[in-house]
């Protein structure tokens, strides 16, 4: 049997990163080899995303990328998976003949059948419930990684097409789960970051009793992980139990990625989210009321259908009142296939951008008070290296910082290395970033 070389591109969300990650361990056992050189490989597999336009537009650039280093000679066979397929997988296929194969959602498993049947495409519902373990290349580095919990949603917000791309919900099996932090640990992980749709859904679909409080104790008899950070909270699935163990439990780190979307009652029954505002500032004063300072990030919606300016002014309120420790601000996209795109009251696009600047501006001014209130505190941080553009600054994260989406450390002073959980004192402050030394 002939081995191939094969380059993984992974784009989108870790959720996706997780999938590519399987799809990389998969074709490894196997004994092709993932290669990190996309010009030299044989076969390049793009892990597509297409929540909204401006990631659809991402994809089909790098798969037209793609396909001319193919038309080029350097690469004999380009398969496209994940999102982007199941959303316009019969158009694309018409679009871009170059691309030999086409496979939908929740396919990573079957990877080698879809590389060796000879079909060049594979799209069904999104039903794939994993019930086992697969080996897995890590795409993060050695010190932290995602941990995928379920696929597929089970809300129904109107702005969304996550439950027609990824199906329900589908909880993977804790012991499954636990086995795989094992794994991560011996390899050498410090932070695990629990990843999902929601990740407050887990266990709902199952019919043990299980949930997401009792898979992080379980994680957290893994002595290895230094961090459990989780992301993708919905706001009506946060329990009293679960803020109790953040509370008391200092290996899970004190923030909450919690996406609000809206603060107004109407937008948020139109996007039917399932909440109200009383309910969304009950939670907040629970969450600053614990003993532990929580960090909180949470995302909006800007211009959704029906915001006047009044509403919108009510939402600027509410940034300032709350003032979140990191924000991001999404401006509403009419996607193909959801309620919101048939709405009547949309808002001109360069409405929303005025609105979207304003927001931003916002919270610029309130991320940098509070970073420069962290000067003279000492904190922990995962060190992750040199910085990019010179080697006599480190950086790192601290436990308020979620990889990739928030702001960094900068060290200007003292040595640590890579992956290490260091005590630093916090000298400076930018909008977004902090500088420190380590003690």
């Amino acid at each position: 049997m002939q081995f191939d070389r094969i380059y993984i591109i992974s784009l989108g969300c870790p959720k996706n990163l997780v999938e590519s990650e399987y799809i990389g361990g998969i074709l490894s056992s196997k004994g092709h080899e993932i290669t990190d050189n996309l010009e030299e490989s044989d076969i390049a597999i793009i892990n597509t995303c297409a929540f909204i336009q401006d990631a659809v537009r991402e994809s089909i650039d790098v798969i037209l990328n793609v396909a001319r280093l193919k038309e080029e000679g350097n690469i004999k066979k380009i398969v496209v998976i994940g999102c982007l397929v199941q959303r316009y997988g019969y158009k694309l296929k018409r679009e871009i003949p170059e691309v030999d194969i086409w496979a939908g959602t929740g396919k990573f498993h079957q990877i080698l059948d879809i590389l060796n049947n000879g079909i060049s495409f594979y799209i069904s519902k999104p039903e794939y419930i994993q019930k086992e373990s697969f080996p897995r290349i890590q795409g993060t580095p050695f010190y932290t990684s995602y941990l995928r919990i379920a696929d597929g949603c089970s809300h129904r917000c109107s702005f969304c097409l996550i439950p027609k791309l990824r199906g329900p919900l589908r909880s993977v099996p804790p012991e499954i789960l636990i086995r795989e932090a094992e794994w991560l640990a011996k390899k050498g992980v410090k932070e695990i970051n629990l990843v999902a749709q929601d990740i407050t859904s887990y266990g709902n679909d199952l019919k043990e009793d299980i949930n997401l409080e009792l898979l992080i104790e379980s994680l957290l008899r893994i002595r290895e992980i230094s961090w459990i950070r989780l992301l993708y909270l919905h706001p009506s699935g946060i329990s009293e139990r679960l803020l109790k163990l953040i509370e008391n439990e200092e290996r899970i780190c004190p923030y909450l990625d919690i996406p609000i979307q809206h603060i107004n009652d109407d937008i948020l029954n139109k996007m039917c989210r399932g909440y109200n505002k009383k309910f969304i500032m009950g939670l907040i004063d629970k969450i600053k009321g614990l003993r532990r300072k929580i960090y909180l990030r949470s995302t909006l919606i800007i211009g959704f259908p029906g915001e006047s300016e009044e509403i919108f002014n009510e939402l600027c309120d509410f940034v300032r009142q709350v003032e979140f420790d990191h924000l991001g601000v999404f401006m509403f996209s009419p996607e193909e296939g959801t309620r919101a795109r048939r709405y009547k009251d949309q808002i001109k696009k360069e409405v929303v951008k005025e609105r979207y600047d304003i927001v931003m501006s916002i919270q610029a001014k309130i991320s940098e008070r509070k970073n420069r209130e962290m000067i003279g505190k000492k904190i922990p941080v995962l060190i992750e290296g040199f910085h990019p553009e010179t080697n006599l600054l480190l950086v790192g994260r601290s436990f308020g910082m979620a990889p990739e989406i928030d702001g960094q450390v900068i060290i200007n002073k003292g040595y640590g290395n890579m992956g290490e959980i260091r005590d630093v004192l916090i000298t400076d402050a930018y909008t977004y970033d902090l500088i420190g030394e380590i003690l």
